[in-house]
C-alpha cells in the first residue's frame, strides 16, 4: 500500500548544523496492517509518520501510495490525498471545539461531499463501536480525554480511508483508557480492514501491534 524508498529528512539548526532525522528508510506497508513505529524519544517516529502522510516534504527519496509516487506532488495534490485517502489521529485530539461529537465525526465525510443520510448512518455505526453513542450531541470540552480520543479515532476512520496514521494516540491517556482505545482500534482493524500505523513508545501499544518497526537515531534497525 505504501512504500518508502531511500527516504531521508534533514533539518537545519542555525546556519550550519544539520540534523539527520531520517536516514535511508526503505519500508513497505501492506494493506490491513496493524503496526507500530517504535523507538526512543527523538529517534524519528513522528517524522517518519509525517512522511507517510505527506504532512512534510522529504529531503530525498520516494514515497509510493498504491503505485503512485506522492512525495514530489504539488501541495494541492498532497492535500487531496490526505483528505481522500488517509486518516489522522493526533496526540492532542485536534477536535473542533464548536462542533458536537457527531459533527466532529462526520466532518471529513462532509468535506468529501457525502450525503447527510450516509454521514448520519456512519456516525451512529462508529459511535456504537467506540461506545460514545450517548455523547453525540455533546461538545468536546465536556468529554474526558479518553472520550475525546475515541471521537478523534471515529473521525479518522469514518470515510473509510486507505490508511490511518496515529501519532502517540495514548500519550495523554491513563493506562485504563489506553487499553480501551487500543482494543477498540484493533477491533476496527479486524472488522473493517483499516490499515493502522502508530508512532508510539507506549509499551501497551507496542506489545499489541502485529508488526513492530524499530527506529534508532533516524535509521530503521528492525
Amino acid at each position: 500500500m505504501i512504500e518508502l524508498k531511500q527516504v531521508e529528512k534533514y533539518f537545519y539548526q542555525g546556519e550550519s548544523r544539520e540534523v539527520h532525522a531520517l536516514k535511508h528508510i526503505d519500508l513497505t506497508i501492506e494493506a490491513g496492517e496493524f503496526s507500530v513505529i517504535s523507538g526512543p524519544s527523538g529517534c524519528g517516529k513522528t517524522t517518519l509518520l509525517n512522511m507517510m502522510g505527506v504532512l512534510d516534504t522529504v529531503s530525498s527519496g520516494e514515497i509510493w501510495l498504491d503505485g503512485k509516487e506522492i512525495a514530489q506532488l504539488p501541495p494541492a495534490e498532497k492535500t487531496k490525498i490526505r483528505l481522500n485517502e488517509m486518516g489522522f489521529i493526533f496526540q492532542a485530539y485536534n477536535l473542533i471545539p464548536v462542533l458536537t461529537v457527531a459533527e466532529n465525526i462526520g466532518f471529513i465525510m462532509q468535506l468529501q461531499g457525502y450525503a447527510q443520510a450516509e454521514i448520519k448512518k456512519r456516525v451512529e455505526e462508529l459511535s456504537v463501536l467506540l461506545q460514545i453513542e450517548e455523547k453525540l450531541d455533546t461538545l468536546p470540552s465536556l468529554l474526558s480525554g479518553g472520550q475525546q480520543q475515541r471521537v478523534a479515532v471515529a473521525r479518522a476512520v469514518a470515510p473509510k480511508p486507505k490508511i490511518v496514521l496515529a501519532d502517540e494516540p495514548t500519550a495523554n491517556l491513563d493506562s485504563k483508557n489506553s487499553i480501551i482505545l487500543m482494543n477498540m482500534m484493533k477491533e476496527l482493524n479486524e472488522k473493517e480492514g483499516v490499515t493502522i500505523i502508530f508512532a508510539s513508545h507506549d509499551d501497551y501499544v507496542v506489545n499489541n501491534a502485529r508488526r513492530i518497526i524499530r527506529l534508532d537515531d533516524g535509521a530503521l534497525v528492525s
